[in-house]
C-alpha cells in the first residue's frame, strides 16, 4: 500500500499569502490610527465627565461646595490651567498644594485627582466661561447648581476635547449650565440628532 504524498504550502502561495496581507493591513493602519486617536479624545471627555459628576455628586453629599480644577501639574508648585487634562476635585483651591496625598482631612481636602498621561496624553482640552474666556475651576454648591469659585474666577461653562494628531479629529465638547447640569455633546452633528451641541 502506497501512502498519497503529503502537500503542504508552496513558497509561491505563501508569498502571494502575504502581500495581500500586507495589502490589507495598508489600506487598514490609517483607519485604525484614526480610531486610536479618536478613542483617546472619547477617554479624556469621559474622565472630565466623571470628575465633574463626582464633583457635583460629592457637594450634595457633603453639603458644602466642592470644586472642580484643571490644574499644571501635580506638584507643590500647582497652578491653575485651561488647557490640560490633569484635573483634581476638592474642597479648596489646590493652588500649590497638588502633591497632597488624596485626603478628606489635610488641605486642600483632595477628592480625586486624574493626571493627563493616564491613557489621554495625546488629547487637548480647552475650558471656557460662558463669555468664550479661559476658565480652569468650577464649584458646585450643597443642591448640586453652580456657586462662585472662591478665588474669583469665571466658572467653566464649556471644554472642548480635541485630538491634534488625528488626520480627521472627532472633536467632543462638555457642556456645564448655571444649573449645575452636565452634558457630553457632539459639535461635529446639527439638529434634530440627540448629540447636537447647545
Amino acid at each position: 500500500m502506497l501512502k498519497a504524498p503529503r502537500r503542504g504550502f508552496t513558497i509561491v502561495e505563501l508569498l502571494i499569502s502575504l502581500a495581500v496581507l500586507a495589502i490589507m493591513l495598508a489600506l487598514g493602519a490609517p483607519s485604525f490610527a484614526e480610531w486610536l486617536q479618536n478613542q483617546q479624545i472619547r477617554v479624556a471627555t469621559d474622565a472630565v465627565l466623571n470628575g465633574l459628576q463626582v464633583a457635583r455628586a460629592e457637594a450634595v453629599r457633603r453639603n458644602t461646595p466642592v470644586r472642580f480644577q484643571f490644574v499644571s501639574d501635580f506638584t507643590a508648585g500647582c497652578t491653575l490651567a485651561s488647557n490640560t487634562s490633569n484635573w483634581v476635585v476638592s474642597l479648596t483651591t489646590p493652588v500649590g498644594a497638588c502633591n497632597v496625598t488624596p485626603s478628606d482631612t489635610t488641605a486642600p481636602q483632595i477628592l480625586q485627582e486624574r493626571l493627563a498621561a493616564e491613557g489621554t496624553n495625546s488629547a487637548v482640552l480647552t475650558a471656557v466661561d460662558s463669555s468664550g474666556a479661559a476658565a480652569s475651576a468650577i464649584t458646585f454648591n450643597a443642591i448640586g447648581g453652580l456657586t462662585a469659585n472662591a478665588e474669583g474666577t469665571t466658572a467653566i461653562a464649556k471644554i472642548d476635547i480635541t485630538n491634534p494628531q488625528s488626520g480627521a479629529p472627532r472633536p467632543l465638547r462638555i457642556v456645564v449650565t448655571g444649573g449645575g447640569s452636565i452634558r457630553m455633546c457632539d459639535p461635529a452633528v446639527a439638529s434634530p440628532d440627540p448629540r447636537v451641541c447647545p
